[in-house]
């Protein structure tokens, strides 16, 4: 073999196994492959249908994941139903850690702020104080969020700053509900002039702009947490996990889609 051609292969060589090295070393060594269970919020599904398979590369373990809305997976676990991984909002997994529903503790992993869309090359609306955006979803057509009585969580802090800024009755004739993390494609589709979600279910809807989180008073993060479900029996490699997504291959995948360091 020529050996510039054998030169330049072991150079190819040598830098894939640092990269595995690198994503490698941010999990606890895992004895023989398993399949993991998580359960999570829809807001991480792009992040995580992104970062699966990087972690499934790295550990030879499989990853199982059921997206729906936290208020949803909190009543299903409260139920019984369970999974080696569970992330939801910071509130949710106090309450389910308060019923033992998990073995240890819960970790924080990322946050992502409830914000404002527009469509993808439209005017911004203004958002920069409480008065503009008061002034700017007055002067909206239409507007669109999760719908509070399914429990998103943006929807339902979103409905109580609506109540708080005495809009709730000016807003309802244009207002359009969705039942999930849908208000980024509404307004990709030109359904909706105005869109709030998780900044994270609005970053990667193309045809969708992030305008920005809401401002002042109203500003809110949601912080997702991780906890190991009481009845895994994959302790080692859900510890794995949770230990990936706190690490640096996961940490500019999440900044991408719109989170933020937990």
């Amino acid at each position: 073999m020529n050996k510039a051609v054998f030169a330049k292969r072991l150079a190819l060589a040598v830098a894939g196994g640092m990269l595995s090295a690198s994503i490698a070393a941010t999990e606890p060594a895992v004895a023989d492959p398993v399949e993991v269970s998580v359960l999570t919020s829809v807001a991480l599904t792009s992040a995580l249908d992104e970062l699966a398979p990087q972690y499934e590369r790295a550990t030879g373990n499989r990853l199982k994941i059921g997206y729906s809305l936290i208020a949803d997976i909190k009543k299903r676990i409260i139920a019984g139903e369970t999974a080696d991984v569970i992330i939801l909002s910071r509130p949710a997994m106090d309450d389910l850690a308060k019923q033992d529903k998990f073995t240890g503790g819960i970790t924080n992993v990322v946050g992502t702020p409830v914000a404002v869309a527009a469509r993808a090359g439209a005017a911004k609306p203004d958002i920069s104080s409480v008065d503009a955006l008061k002034s700017s979803l007055l002067a909206a057509k239409s507007i669109v969020y999760s719908d509070p009585a399914k429990g998103g969580a943006s929807g339902v802090y979103f409905a109580g700053v609506v109540d708080r800024l005495g809009l709730t009755e000016q807003l309802k004739a244009k207002t359009i509900l969705v039942p999930g993390a849908q208000a980024g494609d509404v307004v990709a589709r030109g359904e909706a002039e105005i869109g709030v979600a998780q900044a994270s279910e609005i970053v990667p809807v193309a045809g969708a702009q992030l305008v920005g989180p809401l401002p002042g008073e109203y500003a809110s993060t949601t912080l997702f947490t991780a906890g190991i479900g009481a009845s895994t029996k994959a302790p080692d490699a859900a510890k794995s996990l949770i230990q990936f997504l706190n690490g640096p291959v996961a940490a500019p995948v999440f900044k991408s889609k719109g989170f933020q360091p937990g």
